[in-house]
């Protein structure tokens, strides 16, 4: 069994389960909508295009790393 990565939701600010399904990183299935809800509404958005250089310091990233959130 995986070990439990608790992180705060992103929605409300209760620990929650980064792993946890089907809801992770969120802590409920309502706050997980609630998100979506903001994207769908354009009240999130990505500021610009991402360019190669952007991601740079990830290139050397392997392994278990890529699925861990950072701390």
């Amino acid at each position: 069994m995986a070990k439990k990565t608790i992180v705060k939701c992103p929605t409300c600010g209760r620990d929650a389960d980064f792993f946890a399904e089907p809801v992770g990183p969120f802590c409920s299935t309502r706050c997980k909508m609630v998100d979506l809800g903001k994207w769908f509404g354009e009240e999130y958005r990505v500021s610009e295009p991402l360019r190669p250089d952007h991601l740079e310091e990830y290139e050397q990233v392997e392994g278990e790393k890529l699925d861990q959130p950072e701390e």
